[in-house]
């Protein structure tokens, strides 16, 4: 990865003052060690004179410095996905939609698509890791449920597993949400088993659900007593991010749930490193792939 960057507002406008200059560091960052065709895996190009494309040396392959990113085929100026990017990531609170319209002077409908594009990436990114260590493991809901249903564990609420591991001294480190369509069992296992290394002591409740496909792990798990500190900085969490939803975003349905969970885990996970998130969302952005337009709306 390259080398990552404070940059505050007084040097985004000094370094960012034409579309050029947008181009030129976002080649950088996607190729920070000079050109290499996506298609061949060629070295070296030509750029295309006119079209603000380059043209592999080897197999004549033409690309743009966006395609194959989450900018693919975007209509929107490099200049506006800069900006939404620096104000995403200036924010602890998030970016709605209707302020990042009246910020950069666009239609919601693109401020929105534009958003979810930006998550997409950051989902991606997370994808890379996983838990290990000490990992709390539990489930929340969101929403509403429907007239007359159950309640606790039998909700028709969106149904999210939450795992978060943590140091030998408690404190939280790394946090992944999952919306699941149950609580069974074998859904259990597959979030553990994609999320959760190998080796790592996983702590829960005393949950049914959670004790055959858990013992693959080191599992730890004991009734729940919400007087005790157990699961303490995992409910916490939980806690927040609604907040952070209800918040920023004033709710939101459970379709596009999944998205604003993904933009949570990743600002925390960094909220250590707030000062360096813009230039790692750009990262993010370069090597995240295409989400089209027709996959959020279907």
């Amino acid at each position: 990865m390259a080398k990552q960057e404070n940059i505050n507002l007084a040097e985004y406008q000094k370094r960012f003052n034409n579309e050029k200059a947008y181009r030129e560091y976002f080649y950088k960052l996607r190729w920070p060690n000079g050109f290499r065709c996506p298609k061949c895996g060629g070295v070296g190009c030509y750029p295309i004179k006119g079209r603000n494309e380059y043209q592999c040396i080897q197999c004549r392959h033409q690309v743009s410095v966006t395609s194959g990113t989450v900018m693919h085929r975007s209509k929107l100026s490099l200049q506006i996905w800069f900006w939404a990017i620096y104000l995403v990531s200036r924010d602890k609170r998030g970016c709605s939609a209707t302020q990042l319209s009246a910020e950069l002077d666009i239609a919601y409908s693109l401020a929105w698509y534009l958003l979810h594009r930006i998550r997409n990436a950051m989902a991606v990114r997370d994808s890379e890791y996983m838990l290990s260590g000490i990992v709390d493991m539990d489930d929340t809901y969101y929403g509403t449920s429907a007239k007359g249903g159950k309640r606790g564990r039998g909700t028709t609420k969106a149904k999210v597993m939450v795992a978060l591991s943590k140091t030998n001294d408690g404190k939280p480190r790394f946090l992944k949400m999952k919306v699941v369509g149950n609580l069974k069992g074998e859904t259990v296992g597959e979030f553990a088993k994609a999320n959760i290394q190998m080796g790592s002591i996983v702590q829960s409740d005393a949950y049914y659900s959670y004790r055959k496909p858990l013992e693959v792990f080191n599992h730890q798990y004991e009734v729940y007593e919400s007087n005790t500190d157990m699961l303490k900085w995992l409910h916490t969490l939980i806690g927040n991010f609604k907040a952070f939803v209800n918040g920023t975003f004033h709710g939101l349905d459970d379709k596009h749930l999944q998205s604003y969970l993904d933009e949570f885990c990743y600002r925390f996970n960094r909220r250590g490193l707030r000062d360096q998130i813009f230039h790692r969302l750009l990262c993010a952005a370069v090597n995240s792939y295409i989400l089209g337009y027709a996959d959020l709306t279907r």
